[in-house]
């Protein structure tokens, strides 16, 4: 997609931020309302898709007893894994159209635009069956499910996750932003882990035909997928691309190349130690997150006791998960900017470890397993607000000894692992549940459990850190040496982005003056009276914030 004749440039689909640096509507729509909206049916998913899979679309089926229950169990086993080797092609391919993009709006906003409706349309049509037959809603799934998956939300969520190191170079800014990214997708798991099973419970009971309860799944995602379009356009609008607008501003100066090829950025990627570091620990972690959640209902089935039931169990392990995640939230990114970010995500992956063997152990004990459960939250806690900073300093370390930006590429990878680590660990949830309570355990517990030790082992060695500062000095170093050479004047990103501000700022107060005249001429007010009565409210409100 090319800047030239976009429709990018109609004035209708411009950024709503115009400040230099990151501020707080920015951070709140942006990253977190936003992402929150667009992952919700993906939240939900993880949690609830085996459970529909099982229990409603292919009930019959499986309480048959014929050869028609053994395919129908094999099919829920291998398509998901299966599906994992279509999402993968589907990220790497969005990585790739992503990185070919040049608008006005950016490489990756223009994504986030227009995966909006395709992410809607997708989550409902899992949910419509035009008929009865086995065979039929096999076949149906498979297109719908992998239509979501593979498609619209590799789409979405490669750009999303490409946004966080394109946003800004400030790396506290960014921080703030990864953080609250993680927080949206944690919001949507935590929606779709606690909210849910309480609005499942008060619109679905058993004494329901299937049919029943096939319509009222249907009304609640059609409800999920209006919340989606609505999310992901206004995440749109309050985002910006400060990177991508430096280097275009440099590629125009010094006729540079903006779009690597995929041999061009796969070389440079390959080739760095924190990028294999990161991707393993990051691979250990959602893969085994994947398992968790897609065995959560099932674990639930262990503690139901006469007083609760498997669904009300469902949501209360979610709040146990959730509250020390949403806690956390409010010391995370201060300590890792105090004591870095490497150091706070290895003390918590250790401090989680221990909270999965307290789990494991007393795993039919729902107290002391709830303790154990969200001691173990609380410690992937750093992990799961970081990770995505924490790529950026990756990316950006690349582009300090290489001179190649890989956003596109890396953060494919990244969009990769987290969409199959679902479908894989569904595939591998429904493997170990069909052995027994013991298998339920491990599903849900213990593989978790296994990779946060591990992951702590793994992060000891991503260093990148200590390396940032001479990485920006370096960058700006080369941006500078580039325009001296090609005989124009060089700017620096943070002067580029204050004079930009600045008449952004000019600009909306002309238009305001203008509004008012016409305001005090169409009323017969004192134009003077009414621009003094609002430079005093404006003092009053500088003088109270002050």
């Amino acid at each position: 997609m090319s800047s030239k004749n976009s429709i990018f440039c109609n004035p209708l689909l411009s950024t709503k931020v115009k400040s230099a640096n990151v501020k707080p509507v920015e951070s709140l729509l942006g990253y977190l309302v936003g992402p929150f909206c667009a992952m919700l049916a993906n939240g939900i998913f993880t949690i609830y898709l085996t459970n529909y899979f099982r229990n409603i679309l292919f009930a019959e089926e499986l309480a048959s007893g014929s050869a028609l229950a053994g395919t129908v169990e094999g099919f829920l086993t291998i398509f998901p894994i299966l599906s994992a080797i279509l999402i993968i092609i589907g990220n790497l391919v969005a990585g790739q159209v992503v990185e070919r993009t040049n608008t006005k709006a950016g490489k990756a906003r223009p994504w986030i635009l227009l995966s909006a409706l395709l992410l809607a349309v997708s989550s409902v049509l899992i949910f419509i069956q035009p008929s009865d037959d086995a065979t039929f809603k096999m076949v149906w799934i498979a297109i719908a499910y992998n239509l979501y998956y593979a498609v619209a939300f590799p789409l979405y969520n490669t750009a999303n996750s490409t946004l966080t190191p394109l946003s800004t170079r400030n790396g506290k800014q960014r921080s703030v932003l990864a953080s609250f990214v993680n927080m949206s997708l944690l919001g949507a798991s935590g929606a779709g882990s606690m909210v849910f099973p309480f609005l499942l419970g008060l619109l679905i009971n058993d004494e329901m035909s299937l049919g029943e309860q096939k319509t009222y799944w249907l009304i609640l995602f059609a409800i999920v997928a209006v919340v989606t379009f609505a999310g992901t356009v206004m995440q749109y609008y309050f985002t910006r691309e400060r990177v991508t607008e430096e280097r275009a501003a440099m590629s125009a100066a010094v006729t540079e190349k903006q779009s690597l090829s995929s041999k061009e950025q796969a070389k440079a990627v390959m080739s760095e130690k924190f990028f294999w570091v990161i991707i393993i620990f990051y691979l250990l972690y959602q893969l085994s997150g994947g398992v968790k959640n897609t065995s959560m209902n099932s674990y639930a089935q262990i503690l139901v006791t006469d007083a609760l039931d498997k669904d009300s169990i469902t949501g209360v392990l979610g709040i146990v998960g959730a509250i020390p995640m949403a806690a956390a939230v409010f010391f995370v990114a201060p300590l890792c900017n105090k004591f870095g970010k490497q150091l706070i995500t290895i003390i918590g992956m250790a401090i989680g470890a221990v909270g999965g063997v307290i789990a494991g152990i007393w795993y039919d004990n729902m107290v002391v397993a709830a303790v154990g459960i969200a001691l173990k939250c609380l410690g992937s806690a750093p992990a799961g607000y970081m990770i995505l900073a924490m790529i950026a300093d990756c990316i950006d370390h690349i582009e300090a000894k290489t001179g190649k930006r890989c956003d596109s590429l890396i953060m494919s990878i990244y969009s990769s692992i987290m969409i199959a680590s679902m479908p894989v660990g569904q595939g591998i949830t429904n493997a170990l549940v069909g052995s027994g309570e013991t298998g339920t355990v491990i599903a849900y517990i213990w593989i978790e459990t296994v990779c946060y030790a591990v992951g702590a082992i793994v992060l000891v060695f991503f260093t990148v850190e200590r390396y940032l500062e001479g990485d920006r000095r370096i960058i700006l170093d080369r941006q500078k040496a580039q325009a001296e050479a090609a005989g124009v004047e060089w700017i620096p990103p943070e002067e580029r982005l204050r004079r930009e501000e600045e008449e952004a700022d000019r600009l909306a107060e002309e238009a305001r003056l203008a509004e008012l005249k016409a305001r005090c001429q169409k009323k017969g007010l004192n134009f003077e009276e009414e621009e003094a009565a609002y430079q005093a409210k404006l003092a009053a409100k500088q003088n109270k914030k002050k």
